[in-house]
C-alpha cells in the first residue's frame, strides 16, 4: 500500500498506508490525523480538506478541475499548490507523497 505522508501546521509528520483507488483525506480520517476534517465525506461540498501539495509532488499529480478551483476559492490562506485532498487518487505512483496540511480548516 502507498504511504502518505502529512505534515501538520506544526511540523508534525504522519505516514499512513492508504489503499490504492481511496483518496488522500480518506487516508487522514482512517489515520485519525488531525488537520483534514473532511465534513462533506469527500463529495468536494465543504473544503475541509484542504492541503498543500509538497512542490516535489505538484507535476506529479493531475491538474484540479474546475469544480475543484472553485471550492479552493473559499479556503482561508490559499496557495498555487493548494489541492482539496479529497480529490487526489491514491496510486501506487503517489507512494510517498507529502501534503502539508493548514492551520486552520475553517
Amino acid at each position: 500500500m502507498p504511504k502518505i505522508i502529512y505534515i501538520d501546521a506544526d511540523g508534525g509528520e504522519f505516514e499512513a498506508e492508504v489503499e490504492v483507488g481511496s483518496n488522500v483525506m480518506q487516508g487522514a480520517v482512517d489515520h485519525m490525523i488531525d488537520g483534514i476534517v473532511g465534513e462533506c465525506g469527500g463529495v468536494m461540498a465543504c473544503a475541509t480538506c484542504h492541503c498543500y501539495v509538497d512542490p516535489s509532488w505538484e507535476d506529479k499529480l493531475p491538474k484540479p478541475d474546475e469544480a475543484e478551483e472553485d471550492m479552493l476559492d473559499v479556503v482561508q490562506e490559499p496557495q498555487d499548490n493548494s489541492r482539496l485532498s479529497c480529490q487526489i487518487e491514491v496510486t501506487e505512483a503517489l507512494d510517498g507523497l507529502i501534503v502539508h496540511l493548514p492551520k486552520s480548516q475553517f
